[in-house]
């Protein structure tokens, strides 16, 4: 049920501040800081924002997600419409609300934070992804199948962009990821403080759930050849990341316990380093 908006007379320049563990209890455990709005924080959040006309907050998200769209639906408290309408656009809020850089994209764009805090659109999309994941992931509806056939080569976020929006459109996807474990910079660069795996192994549960095939420990080089993928696939997106790091050349640097910044994140995040001090 839709709960009516009374908007304040004068805007609400402060933020509702996200809940958080403790400074002298995190630093105890590795688990996600962010604790996440309940219902009441979020609906008022939400409700701080001004309804622009030309909505600059959506100029400024590389995906164009309608962001007035699904924040007026949870001000309304009609939180499954509020999901739908981001779905639309991006099929990853969980992963997007928390890691996406909104301070410097769509809420470096509000308007309310020319004279105060923008409306925290990120921890808004965390919400609500959030809430779907408690209540009941609804799988977007798909274009019937086309009879095309395309590879992902590499499973980061550019990768499941691709195989997201593919699947919509009612392709076969298949995603080659070089690892054990899918997720490319998501799993082995962003610690699990900000982004717990569990929640990405959901996200990727539903892309599966999709109709998206993943094959791990598949090197595209070595394993099998873009040449053979061609002869499979009609279309390929090689979305290879960054994951080559690049040395100094200075003395020490290949000294025992000196390791690169993707070494270190890796051994942390793969192999849960930060369980043996």
């Amino acid at each position: 049920m839709n709960t009516p908006i009374q908007k304040p007379s004068t805007p609400d320049y402060r933020k509702e501040p996200m809940p958080e563990q403790l400074p002298e209890v995190r630093v105890h455990n590795f688990n996600e800081v962010s604790l996440g709005y309940s219902q009441e924080q979020a609906v008022r959040e939400a409700r701080r924002c001004l309804g622009c006309k030309k909505a600059p907050c959506v100029t400024g998200c590389p995906v164009g997600i309608d962001i007035p769209g699904f924040v007026k639906s949870i001000a309304e408290g009609n939180f499954r419409k509020a999901i739908t309408v981001i779905k639309r656009s991006n099929l990853l809020p969980a992963v997007c609300g928390r890691v996406c850089p909104q301070s410097k994209q769509c809420q470096a764009m509000c308007v309310l934070g020319k004279k105060g805090s923008p409306v925290s659109i990120g921890n808004l999309e965390q919400f609500i992804a959030d809430w779907e994941r408690k209540e009941g992931v609804k799988l977007p509806t798909m274009i019937e199948s086309t009879g095309k056939k395309i590879a992902v080569v590499g499973s980061g976020p550019g990768g499941l962009t691709v195989a997201a929006d593919c699947a919509l459109l009612g392709h076969q996807v298949t995603v080659f990821e070089a690892l054990h474990k899918l997720g490319g910079v998501l799993v082995y660069g962003i610690p699990e403080f900000r982004l717990p795996k569990a929640i990405l192994d959901e996200e990727l549960q539903n892309l599966a759930r999709m109709g998206v095939e993943f094959r791990t420990d598949m090197l595209i080089g070595a394993t099998a050849s873009v040449k053979e993928l061609q002869e499979e696939f009609d279309s390929i997106y090689l979305g290879l990341g960054a994951g080559l790091p690049y040395f100094l050349g200075i003395p020490g640097e290949n000294l025992a316990g000196v390791y690169s910044a993707n070494e270190y994140l890796t051994r942390s995040n793969l192999m849960k380093a930060y369980l043996f001090p």
